[in-house]
């Protein structure tokens, strides 16, 4: 079947609303739990299992991108026409700020989950400074989401591409990726790996009022280092099946 660009948009809008709302959702709802190791894996499981949900669901329809450094990757590799990227990705960035969105409206009924979340910035990721709770450098971050969104989008590139022989089973391997991603980068920056998985809370922190503006402040880093991550993925990836 032939989708049209508005049925992909649509099918990139509520995958990574779901995303938002549900891996998003857990990083908000978890600020309390006592044990970090417990909240690190829960977020994690949370991540993975909702992308793998969704690539399922929804892969067919736009490929399941869900994620702007995965958008680039894939126009790069020559697999989604550049004229659907910025379509893609104001529906990638209006359903992250929906599904965030949802977890704002939740966690504002109750005044201890309100004022965790506020400080979080909504799960926010940072680097150290501005105000940030991060320890980590900028340098260190902007290497980090770098190099796992290169392995994130390398691993996507391989498995989708055609003859690869992963079939139903390519959505498996993509969610567990971006579970590992979040196993590693959440005790250092909070695990990005996505610009709207970071820019979605940010937007909402500055307009409804958190923790200072370090989040948006930061956001920057956030768009620059996956997309680049997404691109060098697909030029090696594409040199090694030339």
């Amino acid at each position: 079947m032939a989708w049209s660009t508005a049925q992909k948009c649509l099918a990139e809008f509520l995958g990574t609303f779901a995303l938002l709302l549900f891996g998003g959702g857990s990083a908000v709802a978890s600020l309390d739990v006592g044990d970090p190791l417990a909240r690190v894996v829960l977020v994690s499981l949370a991540f993975g299992f909702v992308l793998l949900g969704a690539a399922y669901a929804l892969g067919e329809i736009s490929g399941g991108h869900f994620n702007p450094a995965v958008t680039f990757g894939m126009a790069v590799s020559g697999r989604t026409p550049w004229k659907d990227v910025v379509p893609y990705l104001v529906s990638q960035i209006i359903g992250g700020f929906v599904g965030i969105a949802v977890i704002v409206g939740v966690v504002h009924g109750n005044a201890t989950a309100w004022s965790n979340a506020q400080l979080a910035s909504f799960g926010s990721q940072c680097y150290s400074g501005n105000g940030s709770p991060c320890g980590f450098s900028l340098g260190s971050v902007f290497l980090l989401e770098l190099a796992l969104t290169f392995a994130f989008v390398f691993v996507i590139l391989r498995v989708t591409r055609p003859g690869a022989g992963a079939g139903n089973l390519a959505p498996i391997a993509i969610g567990l990726m971006l579970a590992v991603g979040n196993l590693v980068a959440i005790p250092i920056d909070g695990a990005s790996m996505n610009p709207v998985r970071t820019f979605s809370p940010a937007l909402a922190s500055a307009i409804v009022g958190g923790s200072g503006s370090w989040a948006i402040d930061q956001s920057w880093l956030f768009w620059i280092a996956p997309i680049l991550g997404g691109i060098l993925a697909a030029v090696v990836e594409r040199w090694l099946s030339s």
